[in-house]
């Protein structure tokens, strides 16, 4: 699917990603659900390929990145100049960051990580209804999204990180 371009483009995006990868879970069996990841680390060169472990941490990486969005968006509304990436961290050390992500929720289970990701999926939607297709889509907009539109900020953390996910899990299950 094609980058969003407009809110319309983003809002169906989102869903049908979120929906997809759902459906996609709801069409495995129980004992992949908490299956452990074996990828091929020759053939899969990107950090993520080797970090995420099991869905329940896919699932967990979508959580925190719509978390940091959440707060991101709020928190500048607010008045409160906040970065995207919490501090300590930037575009070329975030991967550290994925990493405790992921150790953070080493004891949360498959059926938390569906229902954190369900209500932050819920949260930035709810947010995005809030801002109109300029504010979303026009540069310049807000000073604190930089060089880059609010909206691409959404798109990375809902639909394109649906699009991610859902290619990870479902090459994990066929590979099973």
């Amino acid at each position: 699917m094609p980058r969003p371009k407009t809110k319309e483009e983003l809002i169906t995006a989102s869903n049908t990603g979120f929906e997809k990868l759902f459906a996609l879970l709801d069409s495995a069996s129980p004992e992949s659900l908490n299956g452990e990841f074996h990828f091929d680390s020759e053939k899969n060169k990107e950090a993520h390929w080797q970090r995420d472990k099991n869905i329940k941490d896919a699932l967990c990486h979508l959580y925190e990145w719509q978390e940091l969005l959440i707060n991101f968006v709020t928190a500048n509304q607010k008045g409160m100049e906040t970065s995207f990436l919490p501090a300590g961290y930037n575009w070329k050390t975030y991967g550290q960051m994925n990493i405790e992500f992921r150790d953070k929720h080493q004891k949360t289970t498959y059926d938390e990580a569906v229902q954190l990701l369900k209500n932050s999926h819920r949260e930035c939607m709810n947010l995005l209804s809030d801002f109109s297709n300029d504010e979303l889509f026009s540069k310049g907009v807000y000073k604190w999204t930089g060089g880059t539109t609010l909206g691409s900020y959404f798109t990375s953390s809902t639909s394109s990180h649906y699009d991610w996910a859902t290619k990870k899990i479902r090459k994990y299950l066929k590979s099973l």
